[in-house]
């Protein structure tokens, strides 16, 4: 038996118009291109800095990339993680390709799971973006390692839980502006 609506006493039915959205934000604008690009760009110039070689330092410029290619798919995609990554493996000197790899990787798993989380809070997307981080960095290690003949070891794997837990503060960062935005818009009504 169904339950009854209280207000009108006719039973009511289970259906689609009983669900509630998971997410119950209001719909998004799309963020500003300039405001994209200029993060990408701030983060690679930051991944040039030394302190990125410690191998339990995030990759906050791959966090950007699929951050920006899970929510703005149609401005970031697998050319610029494939020229930023390239660019990043001139800059080492070492397996031209591995950090392209990972990248391209880690992008293709944000656009196979793009439709899933926008419907998900930042902590819900951070539990299926670890294992995107960590599946494209152990990709390009194990490639590497086939290449060079030794396994450098799991050090690596650090980075990309780190990077992963990181998922949360780069939502909220990088939604900062589009956040203040929407509050003042919705003030003025």
């Amino acid at each position: 038996m169904s339950p009854r609506d209280h207000a009108t006493g006719r039973r009511s039915r289970p259906g689609l118009m009983a669900l509630q959205p998971v997410d119950t934000a209001p719909f998004r604008r799309p963020s500003n291109p300039i405001f994209i690009w200029f993060t990408i760009l701030l983060f690679w110039m930051l991944s040039l800095l030394p302190w990125r070689l410690w191998y339990p330092a995030p990759d906050l410029l791959l966090l950007v990339l699929v951050f920006w290619s899970l929510h703005e798919p149609g401005r970031v995609g697998f050319i610029t993680a494939f020229v930023l990554g390239l660019l990043l493996d001139v800059h080492d000197g070492g397996l031209l390709g591995a950090h392209a790899l990972c990248y391209t990787v880690a992008v293709y798993g944000a656009f196979a799971l793009h439709r899933r989380l926008q419907h998900f809070s930042a902590w819900i997307q951070t539990l299926h973006m670890v294992p995107v981080f960590v599946v494209a960095c152990a990709i390009a290690r194990l490639i590497c390692a086939w290449i060079n003949g030794e396994w450098e070891g799991w050090d690596w794997l650090w980075s990309a839980l780190i990077t992963g837990a990181l998922w949360p503060v780069a939502h909220v960062l990088l939604f900062l502006p589009q956040r203040r935005f929407d509050d003042a818009d919705t003030s003025v009504i």
